[in-house]
């Protein structure tokens, strides 16, 4: 194959699109390498420079990974793909498994989930009006990093009212079988429904630090409400994902 050259694509593109087409017609599995620079070189008669705008697109999109000194491989582990509509079903709580752990193990992947911090705090002013409160009263914090077969892939910090989270198990570092929503359900506050508010922009230098995040690489900043039956506030998760790690897939009523 050769660069079109009737093509209005850049070149970069061009080059991009052959081995994006590798990657998703089989042609390389997970692990393999791509073709070097210098069989890019000859084949599409591209700078050294074009090559590697094009192997930056194909990494900006999660495609593949550079070893310096090695070379770029398709990626080992494909995105996950996050269930919005089925994530928080309950029949996941009853069998003890927190939302996070139920997705990763229908993926067949190893979690660890650190803890950064548990703790009584005074409210920030997002998680405050989200929640009904006032900036600074007290709530408990939750903030933990997520790992999936040893790759960071999100960082998630949780608000609940002090006053539904005093005395219980949720103030521990270990909150039990089925994580803070089983708990809350047992305190009475049976969940009722979820929202969801999500926006793409670049890292801090500390979150590209803590989720090991290659240059150039976005993340998906999504803050989710939870409701009780009545309609109550009783949780906001403030998590920040590694967007060349997941993909987000929702199901949506037609009425």
């Amino acid at each position: 194959m050769t660069a079109d050259p009737l093509s209005d694509r850049p070149v970069y593109r061009q080059i991009a699109d052959h081995v994006r087409a590798l990657i998703t017609g089989g042609q390389l599995a997970p692990g393999d390498q791509i073709p070097s620079e210098r069989e890019l070189i000859q084949q599409f008669g591209a700078s050294r420079g074009t090559i590697r705008q094009a192997v930056g697109q194909l990494r900006s999109e999660g495609l593949i990974e550079v070893e310096h000194g090695r070379g770029a491989y398709v990626r080992s582990h494909p995105p996950v793909r996050r269930l919005a509509f089925d994530r928080f079903a309950r029949r996941h709580r009853k069998a003890g498994h927190a939302a996070y752990l139920a997705e990763m193990e229908g993926e067949g992947r190893q979690t660890d989930v650190e803890i950064m911090r548990v703790g009584r705090e005074p409210s920030p002013a997002d998680p405050a009006e989200r929640l009904g409160l006032r900036e600074g009263d007290p709530v408990l914090v939750r903030a933990r990093r997520y790992l999936s077969d040893g790759q960071p892939m999100e960082i998630a910090t949780s608000y609940v009212p002090w006053a539904l989270a005093e005395g219980t198990p949720m103030t521990d570092s270990n909150t039990g079988p089925g994580g803070i929503y089983a708990r809350l359900e047992e305190n009475g506050h049976e969940l009722g429904s979820f929202t969801e508010d999500v926006i793409a922009r670049m890292p801090s230098p500390e979150e590209s630090r803590v989720l090991r995040l290659p240059a150039g690489v976005p993340v998906l900043h999504l803050v989710r409400t939870a409701f009780d039956q009545d309609g109550a506030p009783v949780e906001v998760c403030d998590t920040v994902m590694a967007a060349d790690r997941y993909i987000l897939s929702y199901r949506l009523p037609a009425d």
